[in-house]
């Protein structure tokens, strides 16, 4: 096949959703239009949910999850359910794929990629949930034996962003079911379309009707009613820190719901002189251009050794300069459109940030015209000081902000200058400087010589201001559960009263 020819097309006209409530497809409510952000085309049509509508899914998570009708089965039956579920995602790929793209904006081959980790998401949440267990304690004396039990937490409230709508979703869900949990889960507004694929999908693993239930509708609405619900046990949000911060408020105010929370980052990819500087730069022009850089664990704060700083800025704007930006549904693409036209016009004001704050402007930093959609090019800024806004915001967008080291010390401490804490790849040969800032670097997710790898047996989560709690692996199902301590007295009791 010619891939430097589109080799999907658009679709007629947009697909109509319901919502999906209790095992079943709900519709009759006001229709949000989603337009494609690559094609200014309407693409899907997606139910505003009211909060009524909300609660009746809340409903039915607890009524699925009082009456046990999941929770009660065994690891292993849970996980054959997850196990199918997997099946029909590795036979539904390209649809999803190509209903991402069509919402998000990315290219296609990045979306079918992601279809591949959520298949072993469910294929890792089938084998954890046959090993969760508790703990038991036999030293506690001839007459008293101690248990720990771990038990789902109850009804989960899920809220996704538009960055990675099946991903992050994916790297939820199975793990949510496997501690054997019922959910709400509320997308986001633009792209909704795969959460509610999955719906129909999960409906024909065989999951029960009321244990995953998808509620459409924008955040002020929707996701602000799931977040103060009184029966929704635990929450688990992933976007901006700052809505983060509403969610503590309001989980606080409401039933001190149990929550995970997966915020911003500004993270550092620290090269030292010593590294391999072509692979760095590769890695570098990858993490900060991969899905537009809309993407919370991409690098966006280069920190390299001064004395080979400026080679590295030159290899690194070479490649950034070779990035294919076009058309997601081209095969050859390597970097799509904007999602929002709210994030669009974000980027580019911190692009005019940096240029007005004095970073010199290495490469990038103009919008590409292709008749449709928004596009902007890999950015590159060096020169850049701490104070400067690109230096300390998080700008969600293909903008790096190249500093200069003399010291390790120096080093580490420009990577830890920050809020956020949620990822960090540090480049280097020498094993004693590696895992000297593996230790001293402060960040959830990290990586040495390498970038954004990993698979779903390893948790993700951040340090600081990027969140609390951890997702994924045998980790991400503990999140979902309560520990209940269990002491069994054997033989007669010794009476207190005579």
């Amino acid at each position: 096949m010619d891939k430097t020819t589109r080799s999907l097309a658009l679709p007629a006209g947009p697909r109509r959703f319901g919502f999906w409530l209790d095992g079943k497809w709900e519709g009759g409510r006001e229709i949000f239009t989603r337009h494609s952000p690559a094609h200014d085309v309407p693409v899907t049509e997606i139910p505003r949910c009211t909060v009524e509508d909300l609660n009746a899914a809340v409903a039915a998570a607890r009524r699925a999850f009082e009456d046990r009708r999941w929770s009660g089965l065994s690891g292993a039956e849970r996980g054959g359910v997850l196990l199918r579920a997997a099946e029909i995602l590795r036979a539904r790929r390209d649809e999803i794929a190509y209903w991402e793209v069509l919402e998000n904006g990315k290219p296609i081959s990045q979306a079918r990629a992601e279809i591949e980790g959520c298949i072993a998401c469910f294929e890792t949440g089938a084998g954890a949930a046959r090993l969760l267990h508790g703990d038991s304690f036999n030293s506690l004396g001839d007459k008293l034996f101690g248990m720990v039990l771990r038990e789902p937490v109850g009804v989960v409230g899920l809220i996704t962003p538009w960055n990675f709508p099946f991903l992050i979703l994916c790297e939820r869900v199975p793990f949510i079911l496997a501690s054997g949990c019922t959910m709400v889960v509320k997308p986001s507004e633009v792209t909704s379309a795969t959460t509610l694929i999955l719906a129909e999908i999960l409906a024909e693993a065989g999951l029960p009707a009321g244990v995953y239930n998808v509620v459409t509708g924008s955040g002020r609405v929707i996701g602000q009613a799931l977040t103060e619900h009184p029966d929704v046990d635990m929450l688990s949000f992933t976007g901006s820190t700052a809505v983060g911060r509403s969610c503590v408020h309001a989980a606080a105010d409401s039933n001190f719901k149990k929550l995970g929370l997966e915020l911003g980052g500004k993270n550092p990819i620290v090269v030292f002189k010593d590294a391999d500087l072509a692979d760095a730069a590769d890695a570098a022009a990858f993490g900060i251009s991969f899905n537009t850089g809309q993407c919370c664990v991409s690098p966006s704060r280069l920190i390299v050794a001064r004395e080979v700083a400026e080679e590295f800025e030159t290899l690194l704007a070479a490649k950034m300069a070779k990035i294919r930006v076009g058309d997601p549904l081209d095969e050859a693409t390597q970097v799509g459109a904007i999602t929002t036209n709210a994030q669009n016009d974000t980027i580019l004001s911190y692009i005019a940030k940096g240029q007005a704050e004095g970073a010199r402007l290495v490469t990038g930093g103009d919008v590409i015209d292709l008749g449709a959609g928004q596009y902007i090019r890999p950015t590159l800024f060096s020169g850049v000081t701490p104070e400067m806004s690109i230096a300390r915001d998080e700008i969600f967008g293909p903008v790096l902000s190249s500093f200069r080291f003399d010291t390790v010390e120096e080093a580490i401490a420009l990577a830890n200058d920050t809020v956020y804490g949620l990822a960090a790849s540090v480049w280097s040969k020498d094993l004693d400087t590696a895992l000297l800032a593996t230790r001293r670097i402060r960040a959830g997710r990290f990586w040495v010589n390498t970038i954004m790898a990993g698979g779903p047996e390893m948790p993700l989560g951040g340090f600081k201001q990027s969140g609390w709690g951890r997702e994924a692996g045998v980790y991400g199902v503990e999140e979902y559960t309560q520990v209940k301590s269990v002491h069994i007295e054997l033989g007669k009791r010794n009476h207190w009263i005579g």
